[in-house]
């Protein structure tokens, strides 16, 4: 899984913000103009004119700028809200000529994707808490709306005794209708403020708690476990590994402050993390001053060993200390492994044993790399015997790079 494949997760995919748009706003007004048209004409004239059609398209375009604005982290509420009319009235009014605008369920098209935008560009932009619930109580009643001025618009059309608001009201069961609908969309909008409190508040703990996987895990494991958990399985799998570690560390810090060592300690993550970054390392592993790194192969492995070395020299070098590195590659059993209630993912197994046994004999600046390790990128490199301990036979090992 890609890292833009582990952010949909989070933050959703384009489609899917463009879907919401439609459903939460932008049919709202096209769909109360389809059942508008069709009560008023009749379903046999309706489904032959061209107005179903636009109207459906004009939804969907104003879906997909507004959603596809919103999912960029660039979101322009107003503007997009017009984008519905003023493609409605470039189609429509092309065919109907200026009969168009004597229309007043056209007009009032425009009237709410003004206000709504409005709306909606005040919740986007209100700095208090109190701005942004009134903006969101204010949008969903106006929507609500939208069906009362739908249906006062449809009985004026019908009977000329209902053209006027006050003539409209007169008949308690419109009083009725357009009280309850304007009360639905009060309690629809506190419904969403609550909503979207929770929203932003499980998107925060989403997000940390992916950060502190990332620290546990690293970022590439936890892309692969997000997509496949079965991933995690401890499994044998045939790895690179490098082990680097600080000469002299023990005897230096001694010396210094516990801020001091930690502000060097820091600098030498940093430095590893940085030059070993453009070899993708599976796992990334510190203990104290010693550094463990998996790699899929071992070229990987030794570029990064030699990267790390360069880079830090000028981390190092300021303290009199250096580092050396032990390359060796194998099978490990991987995965997550642990009790039922602590589990952490790492590597273990020969492989693992040989390659800290070559870093622990390096010198400062030394990397030394097994003969299982060399065969993809020191084949020619010194050869050196070296007896380490667990192993009844000395291993020969090229020295990639000397102090």
């Amino acid at each position: 899984m890609s890292a833009s494949a582990l952010e949909a997760r989070l933050a959703g995919t384009r489609a899917g913000a463009v879907r919401e748009e439609y459903l939460a706003n932008s049919a709202y007004f096209p769909l109360a103009n389809i059942l508008f048209e069709w009560l008023r004409e009749g379903w046999s004239a309706f489904i032959r004119s061209p107005d179903p059609y636009t109207l459906l398209a004009t939804g969907f375009v104003q879906a997909w700028f507004l959603g596809s604005w919103k999912h960029a982290g660039r979101p322009r509420p107003f503007l997009g809200n017009l984008i519905g009319p003023a493609f409605y009235t470039l189609v429509e009014g092309a065919i109907e000529g200026p009969r168009f605008f004597e229309a007043p369920h056209h007009l009032a098209y425009w009237a709410f994707s003004v206000a709504i935008g409005a709306a909606q560009e005040l919740r986007l932009r209100a700095a208090g808490a109190r701005w942004r619930f009134a903006a969101t109580l204010a949008e969903n009643v106006l929507r609500a709306a939208i069906i009362v001025v739908m249906y006062a618009i449809f009985e004026a059309v019908s009977n000329p005794r209902n053209a006027t608001i006050a003539g409209f009201f007169a008949d308690p069961s419109h009083g009725y209708v357009a009280a309850s609908l304007l009360a639905l969309g009060l309690v629809i909008g506190v419904a969403q403020v609550t909503a979207d409190g929770y929203l932003a508040l499980l998107r925060s703990t989403a997000s940390q708690l992916r950060r502190y996987s990332e620290l546990a895990m690293g970022r590439r494991v936890l892309e692969r476990a997000v997509e496949d958990e079965a991933s995690l399985v401890p499994t044998r799998r045939e790895r690179a590994v490098l082990f680097l570690d600080i000469r002299g560390f023990t005897s230096w810090s001694e010396r210094r402050s516990p801020e001091e060592v930690v502000r060097m300690l820091n600098g030498f993550y940093a430095a590893t993390e940085e030059a070993s970054a453009p070899c993708r390392p599976i796992r990334i592993k510190y203990t104290a001053d010693e550094a463990m790194l998996v790699f899929a192969e071992p070229a990987l492995a030794l570029a990064a060993a030699r990267a790390i070395r360069e880079a830090l020299v000028p981390c190092l070098a300021p303290f009199g200390l250096a580092a050396g590195f032990g390359v060796h590659a194998g099978p490990v059993f991987e995965g997550l492994l642990g009790s039922e209630s602590v589990k952490a993912y790492d590597v273990l197994g020969d492989t693992v044993n040989v390659a800290n046994r070559l870093c622990a004999a390096a010198s400062g600046g030394e990397i030394l790399v097994s003969e299982e390790a060399a065969a993809t990128g020191a084949g020619d490199a010194p050869v050196r015997e070296l007896r380490v301990k667990g192993k009844a036979q000395p291993l020969r090992v090229r020295v990639l790079a000397a102090p």
